[in-house]
C-alpha cells in the first residue's frame, strides 16, 4: 500500500503550535450539497461549529430496544470478555463494546436507515463505510469520563486514515442530561490540528480505551480554543442524533448521576479516504476499531 505524505504530525518530542486544517468541512458541492437531508441553514451551522444536534431524530421508543441489548449484553460474562468489550477499571461495568453494526443484525440496520446515510454522505461527499461503532456507556454514580481529544488525530496517528474527512453520528440510547456525562465540544476547534506531544506506546490502544494518556493536546491548547469559542453539551432525550466533525475536540465528565446515560456511535469513512499505515509508525489497531476490510459502499435499507 502506497504510504501518503502526512500532513497532520502529531506524537512527537515537542508538540508544536495548532495550524488550520487542510480540508472543507462540508465535501459535498452542487446538487448533492442542496437536495440532501440537512437544510443549508443546518449545513452552515456544522461547518461553523463542527457539530449539529438534532433533537428527537428517532423516536424513545425506536432506540429503546438498542439500550435493552445492551443490558443483556452486560449479564453475558462470556460476552464481556470478548475484545470489543472495554470494562471498566473494577471489570464491574461496560465501558465501551466496538464493532456493534458486525454484532447486531438492528444496529448493522441503522447504518443504513436512509436518512442517516444520506446525512452522511451529504456532509462527505459521496459514498461512505463504517470506520467503527460503538457503544459508549455510563453506569448511574461510576461511569468515568473521557479526555479532551480529537478522534482524527488518534484515526491519524495510529490508524492512518489520511485526511479529515469522516462524522460521528452518535444517537442518545438514553437521555442525555447536564448530570450524567453529556458529550461537550468545543465549537470551531474543528478548524484547527493540535498536534499532542510524546510517542505512542506499543499496543496503545489497550490502555487509551480504558484510560486515555497519548492523543490529548495539551491544556493551554484547550484553553485557548474553549476561551475563544466556549463550551457546549447537548442535552435531550433518547432518539435524539448529535453529528460531530472527526477533528472536533470534545470530552465528557464522570456520571454522577444515579441515571444511566449510553449513546451509540457511528463513525462514517469517506470511500476516498481509506487508512494507509499508521503515521505514528506502530502497528494497525484491530480490524474492529479501524476497519480495512469491511469497506464497501453503505447501501440504504428500505
Amino acid at each position: 500500500m502506497l504510504q501518503r505524505a502526512d500532513f497532520y504530525r502529531s506524537r512527537e518530542e515537542n508538540a508544536g503550535n495548532m495550524f488550520p486544517r487542510h480540508e472543507p468541512i462540508v465535501h459535498s458541492a452542487g446538487a448533492q450539497r442542496e437536495q440532501g437531508p440537512l437544510a443549508q441553514q443546518q449545513l452552515a451551522q456544522f461547518e461553523r461549529d463542527g457539530f449539529l444536534w438534532l433533537e428527537n431524530f428517532f423516536t424513545p421508543e425506536m432506540v429503546a430496544g438498542f439500550f435493552d441489548e445492551l443490558r443483556d449484553m452486560a449479564q453475558d460474562k462470556a460476552f464481556c470478555e470478548r475484545d470489543e468489550v472495554i470494562m471498566d477499571a473494577n471489570r464491574e461495568k461496560i465501558r465501551s463494546v466496538f464493532a456493534m453494526h458486525e454484532t447486531s443484525e438492528a444496529f448493522h440496520r441503522l447504518t443504513r436507515d436512509p436518512e442517516l446515510l444520506g446525512i452522511a454522505q451529504q456532509l462527505l461527499g459521496g459514498d461512505v463505510y463504517i470506520h467503527q461503532s460503538r457503544i459508549n456507556s455510563k453506569a448511574g454514580f461510576c461511569g468515568n469520563g473521557f479526555e479532551w481529544h480529537s478522534d482524527f488525530e488518534t484515526w491519524h496517528t495510529e490508524d492512518g486514515m489520511p485526511a479529515m474527512r469522516a462524522v460521528s453520528a452518535s444517537i442518545m440510547l438514553t437521555d442525555n442530561n447536564a448530570f450524567n456525562g453529556p458529550l461537550m465540544l468545543i465549537p470551531g476547534s474543528h478548524e484547527y490540528f493540535v498536534p499532542c506531544a510524546g510517542a505512542t506506546p506499543e499496543n496503545n490502544w489497550t490502555q487509551s480505551l480504558q484510560k486515555q494518556t497519548a492523543g490529548v493536546p495539551s491544556r493551554d491548547a484547550v484553553g485557548q480554543l474553549a476561551n475563544r469559542h466556549g463550551i457546549e453539551a447537548p442535552t435531550g432525550p433518547a432518539g435524539s442524533l448529535l453529528l460531530f466533525e472527526c477533528n472536533t475536540l470534545h470530552a465528557s465528565n464522570r456520571n454522577m448521576s444515579p441515571w444511566p446515560r449510553a449513546n451509540l456511535f457511528f463513525v462514517y469513512n469517506s470511500v476516498d479516504n481509506h487508512l494507509v499505515e499508521p503515521f505514528c509508525g506502530s502497528k494497525r489497531r484491530p480490524e474492529y476499531l479501524a476497519a480495512r476490510a469491511n469497506t464497501r459502499p453503505l447501501k440504504p435499507w428500505r
